[in-house]
This record gives C-alpha cells, structure tokens and sequence, in this order.
C-alpha cells in the first residue's frame, strides 16, 4: 500500500520511518508494562480470590444484577424512543425559513446542550420532584436530544446543494424535499454520529444511581457495599464494566448492520436520486440522463 504525500503530510524517509519504528517498540513495550503491573496488583491485591467471587454464585445477587441491568435498558430505551423525535423536531426548526421558529428552536437546544446533565437530572428529581426513572430519562433526553438535533441539521446541510434545487425544480414543496431528497441522503452520514450519542446516553444511565434510580451500577454499588468487600470493588467493577462494554459494542454493531442494509438498497433509479423521490410520490418521472 502506496502512501500519497499532500500539503499537511509528507512521505517518511528512511530515518523517519526507523523513528516511527523505535517510538512503536517504545508505545508498545509502555503499554505492556503497564498491562503488566495492573495484572500483578490485581494478583498481590487478592482480587482474585474465592471469598471475594463466590457472592455472585448466590441467587439474590444475581437477581439484583438482572433487575438493575433491566432498569437500565429501561431508561435508555425511552430516552431513545423519545430523544430521536425530539431532535428532529428542533433540527427542522433550526431549518425553519420562519425567523421566530428558527430563533426559538436555537435557543432550546443550545441552551440544554450547554446546560451539565447532572444539574438538569438534580432539578428535575429534586425541584420538580419527578420520580427517579423519569428524571433521568428527561434529563438524557433534553441534552442528547439537543445534541442529535445538531447532528441531523449538520447531516442535512452536508447534502449537495444542487439535490434541493433540482427537487424545487420540479415543483416539490419544502416537506417533500426535506422527506424525499434531503434526509434519505443525510442518513448515511449522520448514522456514525447518532450510534456514537446513543452510546454516550447509554453510558449515561450510569447517573440514575446518584437519584437512587436502581440501575445497573446502582446494583453493583449495593452488592460493593452490603458484603464484606474491602476497597476497592475491584470483583464488582471487573463484572459490570464488561457488560456495559459490550452493550456499547452491541449498539455500534447494530448501527454498522443498518448502514450496509442501507448500501444494499438502492435509493437512486438511473442515478438520479431525485429520480426515485418522483417515484415514492407518484409524480411522473423526468428524462434519465
């Protein structure tokens, strides 16, 4: 594989190449023995022993995990099922030609985006006095709600120019632009960024325990603190950090299978992507070129 230099990358020569080399062996060397030392103080520590294990043989604790596992999933599925419309809605104010809607639509996600989580999860919980699950679901949904709503403007705005003015060529109006041409093309590029929000929502669900909300780390930090556990919790981290790793790894995957779903079904007849919106909306279709 050839490497192209361009204004801001140049070809390594010899000597850099061999610099590159010897700071690899260096990273890598660095990182294995940092590996090394963690795996050595988890055995001197005695993280590994069977006192500090056999609590997650019990039928109690590993109820308790599932529930707060399932109390999690609960969370992060209403804060997508309600985040996702709540972003394109402010996304297609932010794209309003109404000065008043577009200015209002601004204002709110800007302001939420700006706003910390936490306080918005705290004032919800506590000055609204709005039970646990629900704090944090809205909580997760006004700022990653806000956070998606940039992310489908910026996807909308990435599509060529041209698309839109051939749609309004034709006579379609401004919804069906938006609907037949705009976002069908936007949705490959937004897809990267809107799998890596919802990661971040997930990970957030992380914060209901602060609010005595019984999600999954909620769980871990009960079973840490009712047994005989001496700090730190290394066994109950070493259970509950996997498992949200993979819910994480699960999510991107999801959204990878989506995106080549989305390759495999052609959107475009004659390589006209305008072509194929005449098409879902029964206009009598334009010349191919």
């Amino acid at each position: 594989m050839t490497v192209e230099s361009s204004a801001l990358y140049d070809i390594p020569g010899p000597k850099a190449l061999a610099r590159h080399r010897l700071y690899g062996g260096i990273a890598l060397l660095a990182i294995a023995a940092l590996l090394g030392w963690i795996v050595y103080m988890l055995f001197h520590t005695q993280q590994f022993t069977e006192s500090k294990w056999m609590a997650f043989e019990y039928k109690g604790v590993q109820e308790l995990l599932l529930r707060g596992l399932g109390n999690t999933l609960k969370a992060f599925g209403w804060t997508v099922l309600f985040a996702l419309p709540f972003g394109a809605l402010f996304a297609a104010g932010r794209l309003s030609d109404h000065r008043p809607v577009r200015m209002l639509s601004t204002l709110v996600v800007e302001f939420f985006r700006a706003m910390p989580l936490l306080v918005m999860i705290f004032f919800i919980f506590v000055a609204l006095k709005v039970a646990p699950l629900w704090a944090l679901v809205a909580g997760l949904v006004l700022y990653n709600g806000s956070v998606l709503a940039e992310v489908f403007r910026a996807g909308v705005l990435a599509v060529p120019k041209g698309q839109k003015e051939a749609a309004f060529a034709l006579g379609m109006r401004k919804t069906q632009v938006m609907a037949y041409v705009l976002v069908p093309q936007a949705n490959r590029a937004m897809l990267p960024a809107i799998i890596s929000q919802l990661v971040v929502a997930l990970k957030d669900t992380s914060l209901g325990f602060l609010i005595t909300y019984e999600e999954f780390l909620h769980a871990g930090k009960l079973i840490a603190t009712n047994l005989d556990y001496d700090l730190p919790f290394i066994p109950v981290v070493m259970v509950i950090a996997p498992i949200y790793i993979g819910m994480c790894l699960l999510l991107s995957w999801f959204a990878r299978w989506v995106e080549r779903q989305g390759r495999r079904r052609p959107s475009m007849r004659g390589g006209a992507p305008v072509a194929s919106a005449e098409v879902a909306m029964g206009l009598p279709p334009t010349v191919q070129r």
